[in-house]
């Protein structure tokens, strides 16, 4: 039921961009997995084999930390509405910090959303598909707010301290690239 392709195409593409959540999995050599949802339309598609998703300062930043170490990403979208699928985008993944010319550079084609921390961006490998039957059915109501929220009442310079405490290294104790500056 599977099918492989090299690149993204316009069916692919379109489908991307209806989902409103998606999920991200990345690994070091050793230690934990990790998976966690986006979404907040925190993602786009540059080109067949380039993604990229607006990074919200969160509780950990383990995608950064599994990406600085090996790089391995996976992107996963489910269908949730309409017909079946689940595709995944398997690739290489990189990020791009706050502050430095490549984050300035893609960061308009974003919407500005607060607490944004970095973008982590997938050049993709391989992009499967599949059945998604076994996927339940939801309907989306609206994003929740609490994240940004968040991130407004701990303002910018709570924010640094926080990113400084908490997203420095992974639950392994892996350095994630980010610094105080």
């Amino acid at each position: 039921m599977a099918k492989q392709f090299t690149a993204l195409d316009d069916t692919h593409r379109a489908f991307i961009e209806r989902q409103k959540i998606f999920f991200v999995a990345s690994a070091a050599p050793a230690g934990r997995v990790n998976l966690s949802p986006k979404g907040m339309d925190s993602l786009r598609v540059f080109s067949p084999n380039r993604v990229a998703y607006l990074d919200l300062t969160g509780s950990g930043n383990e995608t950064s930390a599994h990406v600085e170490a090996c790089g391995r990403l996976t992107m996963m979208f489910c269908a949730f509405d309409g017909a079946p699928m689940i595709m995944r985008l398997y690739g290489r993944g990189s990020i791009l910090r706050g502050g430095t010319t490549e984050y300035e550079a893609l960061l308009p084609h974003f919407v500005e959303i607060f607490g944004a921390r970095q973008i982590v961006q997938l050049d993709i490998e391989t992009v499967q598909t599949s059945c998604g039957y076994a996927v339940p059915l939801f309907e989306h109501r609206e994003d929740r707010p609490n994240l940004v929220r968040w991130a407004e009442n701990k303002g910018v310079e709570g924010l640094k301290a926080y990113r400084e405490e908490k997203n420095v290294r992974s639950i392994d104790g892996l350095p994630t690239g980010w610094t105080a500056a």
